[in-house]
């Protein structure tokens, strides 16, 4: 199960907690022994990038917002 938290200050060290969503699903109790995998999260923007799917090109979205905004505004 992958969930995405923020680091803490801890005395000198990191740490993370873990929310009680997890806790219940998971149904972990204090003291137990847990795997954690941790990956640094990526810049969200690069993340993103190239993600958005378009029904019709772009050239062709702004040609039909001008046709649209010509035809309310130069009448």
């Amino acid at each position: 199960m992958a969930i995405e938290v923020k680091t803490k200050k801890w005395g000198n060290s990191i740490g993370v907690v873990i929310p009680i969503e997890t806790i219940i699903k998971l149904n972990l109790k204090s003291g137990e022994e847990i795997i954690i995998n941790i990956e640094k999260k990526n810049n969200v923007l690069k993340e993103m990038f190239g993600k958005a799917k378009f029904k019709k090109p772009a050239k062709k979205m702004v040609e039909d917002f001008r046709k649209e905004y010509d035809s309310k505004w130069l009448k």
